[in-house]
């Protein structure tokens, strides 16, 4: 295959990314940019965490103001995923990863050098801000990079990959940090990661050929959805602490299901005033995209795979910290073996969906991932270590397996004009599911019996979750494979 960088020599180019049956060889200086940037993103998730008491004491922060250092970055990247999408698609998807990585540099120095909790909060923000930049371009981006199927399923896969370590690995790196320097440290080190995707991207990634797409930007469209997402993101992170019931909760859900649904309304007039007008408005999520069955299954899929399998991460985190008293350092480490099956996993599925296509392997990994949450149900406040491993292990096999299989079904679903609004309704969908296991999952441990108590219940929830996602896939496949025959 020709490099896509016409300035890379072959030899640097081919560099063999294990290519499976003989397929050809990966170019990886584009598979590196990209993965840099979505490292960063899912990096920043969880890598928080371990410093929060340093933060509270470094800046005398309130329980509501760590909430939102913690959680506010995960509400603004859902809440503008959107918008980068749809900006990627009509300006470039290159110009727009190049945007994303600078504001989150930017915001990560903000970030280092906050003086109080409440510039913290605004640098946490801007970074989600970034993030909801770079990501739905980073995946346009591969998908440009990657034309052959075999080669888009194993560029995928190291990508798949990255973002899971990264955000498997943040409590560990933050630990490390954290001991080693301050709190501090766990945003500067995001700024010479950013560089280095900058730099190979400037070189190595190039711009793909922009179709044209007439028509005028949808203002209305824009400020709906964002204020739609935030709202169902924000009060999804509130009822964790606050309750579901409690009057800033519903609000902020009763004002994102209206500018949802008047959102809805507005996309679907724009999309058929499009047909009939092409120079008018157009609609910034065009909604026949989900005439396509692969893509609105695997959306489900999505969502529910992060519901389960995030909100039960995060019930775990708790487990080991408050119910076996391990320092953030330690608790990294015990999460560690769900974290190492990534390693095996972007290989495994990248080489299972070359073959078979993307739902089988999400059907096998999540029925797999249904029966290691159910391992789970053995912990307790004494429970040796080595009993926990198959369910750490299961799920975290399962997850990047299907993260991995999903993104190549939507790639293959959504039309190359629409990848970056694809990638980012999918992103919405899994950032949704994650926001909702956590805060249903955090609510079920003050309510069912205590902290294992709560923990065997979100573990039987998960199991269902991944269950039904599971059948969800191979009913998918079934109809996939049955449209192909006819």
């Amino acid at each position: 295959m020709t490099s896509t960088d016409p300035s890379v020599s072959s030899a640097q180019a081919a560099v063999a990314a294990d290519p499976p049956s003989g397929g050809p060889p990966l170019s990886l200086p584009p598979l590196i940019a990209l993965s840099l940037g979505y490292f960063l993103v899912m990096l920043d998730v969880t890598v928080v965490n371990v410093a929060v008491p340093s933060i509270q004491d470094s800046l005398h922060a309130g329980p509501s103001d760590m909430q939102w250092i913690v959680d506010g970055y995960s509400a603004f990247f859902a809440g503008l995923l959107l918008l980068g999408g749809g900006l990627g698609d009509r300006f470039g998807h290159r110009t727009l990863f190049l945007a994303g990585l600078g504001v989150f540099a930017a915001a990560s120095v903000g970030c280092g050098v906050a003086p109080s909790a409440q510039v913290l909060i605004a640098a946490r923000l801007a970074q989600g801000a970034g993030a909801a930049l770079l990501v739905p371009a980073s995946f346009a981006l591969l998908q440009a990079a990657y034309p052959d199927r075999a080669q888009r399923s194993r560029a995928v896969g190291y990508w798949g990959l990255v973002s899971a370590v990264a955000f498997g690995a943040g409590p560990a790196v933050g630990g490390l940090l954290v001991s080693g320097f301050d709190w501090r440290s766990v945003f500067w080190v995001n700024l010479p990661v950013a560089a280095v995707a900058v730099l190979l991207t400037l070189r190595h990634v190039p711009a793909p050929a922009r179709r044209a797409r007439p028509g005028r930007m949808d203002p209305a469209g824009l400020l709906l959805g964002v204020v739609g997402l935030l709202g169902v993101a924000g009060g999804l992170n509130e009822a964790g602490t606050k309750g579901w019931s409690s009057p800033e909760v519903l609000t902020l859900f009763a004002g994102g299901v209206v500018a949802l649904a008047a959102f809805v309304v507005l996309e679907l007039r724009l999309e058929k005033g499009a047909v009939l007008r092409p120079e008018g408005v157009r609609p910034l999520l065009p909604l026949s995209l989900f005439r396509e069955i692969r893509l609105t299954a695997t959306n489900v899929i999505g969502l529910l795979l992060s519901f389960g399998y995030y909100g039960l991460l995060f019930v775990a985190t708790l487990y080991f910290q408050q119910e076996r008293h391990l320092s953030p350092l330690a608790t990294g480490f015990a999460l560690l073996p769900s974290v190492c099956m990534g390693f095996l996993a972007a290989p495994l599925s990248s080489r299972l969906t070359a073959r078979s296509g993307p739902y089988l392997p999400m059907a096998g990994a999540l029925l797999l991932g249904s029966v290691g949450f159910l391992g789970w149900l053995a912990a307790g406040p004494d429970t040796p270590y080595p009993v926990l491993l198959f369910a750490l292990m299961a799920t975290g096999l399962a997850t990047p397996v299907t993260v991995v299989a999903a993104t190549v079904a939507i790639m293959e679903a959504s039309p190359a004009e629409k990848a970056g609004v694809a990638s980012a309704v999918f992103n919405v969908s899994r950032q949704v599911g994650c926001a909702l296991g956590v805060a249903l999952f955090g609510t079920l441990l003050g309510s069912t019996g205590g902290m294992i108590g709560g923990l065997h219940t979100s573990a039987v929830i998960a199991a269902v979750a991944f269950l039904v996602a599971s059948v969800l896939a191979a009913a998918t496949g079934r109809r996939a494979d049955a449209a192909r025959t006819r």
